[in-house]
């Protein structure tokens, strides 16, 4: 099964280190993050649990829940938990599904088709309040996951889904950001006060609205 964005990410009922959840009820009215792991005590996989823990304050800024999950049980995973927090000099702070079965991997597409059953995909999904799927990227398994560009991304995605605006390449948080074309030229001063820059017809910047 292959996760489009625009499509709801598939509902399931798991076992977590934090008890069991509803995903869709668990995310209520906030983002979410779900990216997964082949599995547990595997050394980038540890390297990354670690940062989104010393993130947890970015995402949560953000309205955004952070939910990891590895093709292990709980046993395997709280055992694993400990070496994170000993190895990253953090405290994992967000729940780690357990998927032995594989039953979360094969909703989301996470079963590499061309090696064994036990290697699901590196993957990250980022979830809307409407429960859309809004990104995804996939990770070969020797490159760990840049956190701080998923926050980017998520930065973008609801500055965007909020003004008739896109952000540009390398945009970061505060720079300016592009007005959309269904804007036509002579509605801009009253949707972007601040001001723009028409440096051709199709692309005019002004300032971040939001801030």
């Amino acid at each position: 099964m292959s996760i489009r964005l625009g499509d709801i990410a598939p509902d399931f009922t798991a076992e977590t280190t934090e008890g069991t959840i509803n995903f869709h009820e668990w995310l209520g009215n906030s983002w979410g993050v779900l990216f997964s792991h082949p599995a547990d005590f595997t050394p980038v996989c540890t390297t990354e649990l670690g940062a989104v823990a010393k993130l947890r304050s970015e995402f949560d800024k953000r309205n955004v829940k952070v939910v990891a999950i590895s093709a292990d049980p709980l046993e395997s995973h709280n055992r694993w938990i400990g070496d994170i927090n000993e190895t990253q000099k953090t405290v994992v702070n967000y729940p780690l599904i357990a998927d032995p079965e594989f039953k979360v991997a094969n909703l989301y597409g996470m079963i590499h088709p061309n090696v064994t059953d036990k290697f699901t995909v590196r993957s990250v999904f980022v979830i809307g309040p409407d429960k859309k799927v809004k990104l995804t990227i996939t990770y070969p398994a020797s490159t760990g996951r840049n956190f701080d560009e998923i926050l980017r991304v998520i930065d973008s995605l609801q500055l965007t889904a909020s003004y008739s605006v896109a952000t540009p390449a390398n945009w970061k948080q505060g720079e300016d950001v592009i007005i959309t074309a269904a804007v036509k030229d002579e509605d801009i001063a009253a949707k972007f006060p601040k001001g723009h820059t028409r440096v051709k017809p199709y692309l005019r910047t002004t300032p971040q609205p939001n801030l």
